[in-house]
């Protein structure tokens, strides 16, 4: 019985967010535009994010380097540290990595801004005064995270490869423009444009699950720590399964 109200919730929560994410792709391109409030999100979603994500790609890149190098120098390829680091990171590590730094920061900040917006009737005060809710919190919110978490990725990507220079040359002595050309003589097309597409996918699910979250938050003050809590843990997942998803579809279409 109990596992059945369990399935039951789950799919009334899987149909709802549905129907949610439907209503977003159907409005936001639809008069009035935001744009005023589509930069000030981008701004405070992709800007003020950049420091958290920067430390950590810098310290993702300069320990991958450090961890990889005693078991490389056993087999006898430290050489070709730079090159491995640098696929890692650009396909894989980077992209994800931050994409969960940013569901912790961010999502848990839509979830508990619209959640605290819903509690205190704020949302239905905005529909009284004439303004649409949806178009302005949810449309633009979403917009943003979508735009801005594949420039941090990319941005992510270049300081973690430069963490990994640092952490080559803590114990070698390697040239700067000899490290940067065995990285990029190694890529290829196949290895970046998979790794870039998916972080769109990675920010959709970030906004939209943020923005749900809150948009549909109840229970008073107390609602707005589980809309906060259930928006990074949803949208961690969802980065995960749709990772998952990208791979499977690249090695189908002869990417990897």
């Amino acid at each position: 019985m109990r596992n059945k109200i369990v399935v039951k919730t789950f799919l009334a929560e899987v149909g709802e967010t549905s129907r949610f994410i439907f209503k977003f792709l159907s409005r936001w391109f639809i008069p009035p535009y935001e744009l005023k409030e589509l930069i000030r999100q981008c701004y405070i979603i992709g800007y003020k994010s950049l420091p958290l994500v920067g430390l950590t790609g810098f310290i993702m890149g300069l320990v991958l380097t450090m961890q990889l190098r005693p078991f490389m120098i056993d087999y006898g390829v430290e050489s070709n540290l730079p090159t491995i680091v640098g696929i890692a990171i650009i396909r894989e590590i980077g992209p994800v990595i931050t994409a969960l730094i940013f569901a912790g920061k961010i999502g848990s900040s839509i979830g508990a801004e619209l959640g605290s917006m819903k509690v205190t009737e704020q949302i239905d005060a905005m529909e009284v005064s004439g303004t649409n809710p949806f178009k302005y919190l949810v449309v633009s919110r979403v917009i943003a995270t979508t735009i801005m978490l594949p420039i941090l990725v990319i941005c992510s990507d270049a300081i973690s490869l430069y963490g990994s220079y640092l952490g080559v040359n803590i114990k070698g002595n390697t040239n700067f423009s000899f490290f940067w050309t065995q990285i990029f003589d190694t890529l290829e097309f196949r290895d970046i444009i998979p790794a870039y597409i998916k972080t769109y996918f990675f920010g959709f699910a970030v906004g939209i699950i943020g923005c749900y979250k809150g948009y549909n938050s109840s229970k008073g003050t107390e609602g707005v720590g589980i809309s906060a809590n259930a928006s990074v843990v949803i949208s961690s997942v969802l980065i995960f399964i749709i990772d998952l998803l990208s791979v499977q579809i690249t090695e189908v279409l002869g990417f990897n």
